[in-house]
């Protein structure tokens, strides 16, 4: 074989491997939806079970059929600094033209699509366990529709669509504000809107806990999400050419869930007086939470000082969202909005220029000044002032047409028996 062939050759292997990587990574991430399904359906009472893994089942149809309908295309398609206008419908039937923000990576078109997907459909789950246990099943279909077609394509233009805030530097590797915080702040939007589960505050205020009813759901989920976040930062270098870097990546992702563990455990120790398992968990997620905008941009120690700090801020972010009587069953708020802030804040802290190849310029601790957390700071606010407000006015509309809450009575018999009309345990005696 000639040289020309030889170049050929070699350049079907590359983006065959790449292809294999990214679509392997894809399919990590997806299989995450087991681990939210686990985690949140055991955050909450055995009566409302069958209701929250009927939602993580059908969020992922939904992200895929709204992603494809037009989320794509205007998150990635050409257009201006604030949303795409190029190609918008339909993902241009899988004709690779008219996405250039995207255009870096060599796998073929639909590689590019489902990488994209399941991160557009780990947003909307998100929301799913802020709003569990009292939410009205086609409402929160229509809202999980709405976001992932409108909301979340276009603060992700902004950042990775060759946006506003790209231009300016802003760097969320593989979606700390992207992905975690547009579903916290969108979650948040939801909880406000629907107000607390009957019972869960007391006449003067303080707080009644309502228990999970299985730990070991939530320890097998929260394993699958460990797992599955190694599809999730590793596989957002969308190629296999530079292994030290997906190997780097790999690490920091890890460690910054270890150390987040190791936080929250001792943290919730002190002030609970007891090492509580859902703490330890919400732990470990924070921390990966928090890695995920800097895993690429940050070193080892950079790495296990963001997952501390996030294993920490999470065990006081639980008791402060009920201080305001803000009632999120699984946690999310304190594990992706709040974390996914302090991640992205975290890039303009400890980012060392070029760690990874990516030229962020050093971080404030490393000599870099504030220029990089300024920016980091401004993408906070402003995809968090846009995703808050939008989805505040989505839920309003969405309650003044539809309803958001199921009736009192629906709610203190279950949503598994009144919105679906089965049990999770039937045959079983469980008392909630």
């Amino acid at each position: 074989m000639d040289a020309v062939g030889d170049a050929a050759l070699l350049k079907t292997l590359s983006v065959g491997l790449d292809t294999v990587w990214v679509l392997f990574a894809a399919f990590l991430v997806f299989f995450m939806n087991l681990g939210f399904a686990m985690v949140e359906s055991g955050l909450c009472r055995s009566k409302n079970a069958v209701n929250i893994l009927a939602k993580n089942f059908i969020v992922f149809a939904l992200a895929s059929i709204s992603f494809w309908v037009i989320g794509w295309g205007l998150m990635f398609g050409d257009g201006n600094p604030f949303v795409g206008i190029k190609n918008l419908f339909f993902a241009n039937g899988g004709v690779d033209e008219g996405y250039s923000a995207i255009s870096w990576t060599s796998v073929p078109f639909w590689a590019k699509f489902f990488f994209q997907l399941v991160f557009a459909g780990t947003a909307a789950t998100i929301v799913s366990g802020a709003v569990a246990e009292r939410i009205k099943l086609l409402s929160f279909i229509v809202f999980a529709c709405a976001l992932v077609a409108f909301m979340y394509p276009v603060t992700g233009h902004w950042i990775w669509g060759g946006g506003w805030l790209q231009s300016l530097g802003f760097w969320d590797f593989a979606g700390s504000t992207v992905v975690h915080s547009v579903g916290g702040w969108a979650a948040l939007a939801g909880v406000i809107v629907l107000g607390p589960r009957i019972g869960k505050y007391r006449a003067d205020g303080t707080v009644h806990p309502i228990m999970g009813h299985n730990m070991s759901m939530v320890t097998l989920g929260g394993l699958v999400l460990w797992f599955g976040w190694f599809g999730f930062n590793p596989g957002s270098t969308m190629a296999v050419g530079d292994g030290s870097a997906i190997a780097h990546i790999a690490v920091t992702t890890n460690t910054a869930a270890a150390t987040a563990i190791v936080a929250s455990t001792i943290v919730a120790w002190i002030m609970m007086g007891k090492p509580d398992l859902s703490m330890i968990i919400n732990g470990a997620l924070a921390g990966l939470v928090a890695i995920t905008a800097g895993c690429a941009f940050v070193d080892v120690t950079g790495a296990a000082i963001i997952g501390l700090v996030a294993g920490t801020l999470v065990v006081f972010a639980v008791p402060f969202f009920d201080r305001l009587k803000f009632d999120d069953p699984v946690g999310a708020l304190s594990v992706h909005l709040a974390n996914g802030i302090w991640g992205t804040l975290a890039v303009g802290l400890f980012s060392i220029d070029g760690i990874t190849g990516s030229a962020t310029g050093n971080g404030l601790f490393y000599g870099g000044g504030t220029k990089l957390l300024g920016t980091q700071a401004l993408g906070v606010v402003s995809v968090g002032a846009f995703t808050f407000a939008g989805a505040l006015v989505i839920w309003l509309v969405i309650k003044a047409t539809l309803g958001v809450r199921v009736s009192r009575e629906e709610e203190i018999g279950g949503l598994d028996r009144g919105e679906h009309g089965s049990e999770a345990y039937a045959g079983f005696q469980i008392i909630d």
